[in-house]
């Protein structure tokens, strides 16, 4: 989760100097997209452009290879035919040596200079709307990206989905070496609260004065400032004493009257968690943003900030903000979960595929269409169960039946007796 934020965040200079502190190598480092969910057709291939040159009899190790190539054109003077892609990747192809050497003096370069260049890869699922072919693509940019670790001042970051990651795309000699490295990008609670009170914190105006002075009251002392930018203390980052009372002076001690209806600090993340017990940073933000807004409307007098039924309908928010999200990256899924609109969970597994059944009667054949269907469509029903699992939309129970977390269950419309209301 938030893998394009730090794409955006090692793009940015003054973050990266800001990040520098902790990495001291970021600071002298020149950092380009190999590919980005912006567009950029000088910098990288778009789907299109990818699916001709593979027509064409182009390996995706050598276009990959061609990315890498305009890079280094970039960052030390070299002649490479840039006219169009395939001319790039031909002279690629063709000059296995003259390349070699454009690595080989691009990295002596920059180790003369004391700096460093690192080249990222995010959004991959663009490559291509077929999983098979995504897998030929990802598996050679990780062949490329273990071709460049022989150079100390050349790195490459890539950054994939879960559902990527996953699949057979390491089977090659030495992937080893690019799994050693691997860091999974995931989100504690005390993380997603420290992020809450670094971005409070450097809120602009009066709000900002406000809430710094809401923070100090608490804390004891006000946020450090740095380069125009608020710094909350450590302790504010991790799960801590001082942590709880921040939020419990936002939010008040429980979700209701009394203990028996929750904590707010730690209801607040759990009801966003998907079904692999993960909360994202958006979805923590957009719904703590909603319940401001909606406790300023409706509870203008309460006592704290956030009222406690602001905090369920910021919930309600971020519900509805994650399933356009999930539509947007697997456009398959609402197909599947609109027959399920109306459902009370948890439920037999029985109860679900009758409704897929009945809305859906040819199958997936709507759904083979779709950009990267199911991965394991020719299971059946149970194939889409299982991967509605690894997305975190379905959970399976101790006793069998299916349940759906919050996040999911609220914006796609199902019920739970007791819990958050559905979006109608």
């Amino acid at each position: 989760m938030g893998k394009s934020f730090w794409t955006a965040a090692l793009r940015a200079p003054d973050l990266r100097q800001t990040l520098g502190k902790s990495v001291k190598e970021l600071q002298a480092t020149d950092v380009h997209v190999g590919f980005g969910v912006a567009p950029d057709i000088d910098a990288f291939p778009d789907m299109e452009v990818f699916a001709q040159l593979i027509d064409n009899g182009y390996e995706p190790f050598e276009i990959w290879k061609g990315v890498v190539a305009r890079w280094l054109s970039k960052l030390e003077p070299v002649t490479i035919p840039a006219g169009t892609w395939e001319q790039t990747i031909h002279w690629v192809r063709d000059n296995p040596e003259l390349l070699a050497r454009v690595v080989q003096d691009t990295n002596s370069a920059l180790s003369n200079k004391g700096r460093f260049g690192l080249i990222l890869f995010d959004a991959l699922d663009r490559t291509s709307n077929d999983w098979g072919m995504m897998d030929r693509i990802v598996k050679d940019l990780l062949r490329v990206v273990l071709w460049l670790k022989s150079y100390p001042r050349l790195h490459a970051k890539v950054f994939l989905r879960e559902d990527q990651s996953d699949r057979t795309i390491t089977d090659f000699p030495d992937a080893s070496k690019l799994l050693a490295t691997k860091a999974e990008l995931t989100w504690a609670s005390h993380d997603l609260h420290g992020l809450l009170w670094q971005t409070l914190c450097n809120s602009p105006g009066d709000d900002g004065d406000n809430l710094r002075a809401l923070y100090a009251s608490v804390i004891g002392a006000a946020p450090r400032s740095e380069n125009s930018v608020w710094l909350i203390a450590e302790d504010v980052k991790r799960e801590s004493t001082k942590q709880r009372e921040l939020f419990n002076a936002l939010a008040g001690p429980w979700m209701g009257r009394d203990r028996r209806r929750g904590v707010p600090y730690i209801w607040s993340v759990s009801h966003l968690a998907d079904g692999r017990g993960r909360t994202s940073p958006r979805s923590f933000l957009a719904a703590i943003r909603q319940a401001a807004e909606d406790s300023l409307e409706t509870y203008p007098s309460y006592d704290q900030p956030l009222h406690f039924e602001s905090i369920k309908r910021g919930v309600q928010k971020a519900s509805q903000i994650r399933v356009l999200e999930m539509a947007e990256d697997y456009p398959w899924v609402p197909k599947v979960m609109d027959p399920l609109r109306g459902l009370t969970v948890p439920c037999q597994f029985d109860s679900v595929e009758e409704r897929w059944k009945l809305h859906l009667p040819l199958g997936f054949s709507d759904l083979s269409e779709q950009r990267l269907p199911p991965q394991h469509a020719e299971r059946g029903w149970s194939g889409v169960r299982s991967d509605l699992e690894r997305l975190g939309i379905f959970e399976t129970m101790k006793d069998g039946r299916v349940n759906l977390p919050d996040l999911y269950r609220v914006g796609f419309g199902l019920g739970r007796r007791g819990g958050v209301k559905p979006v109608k």
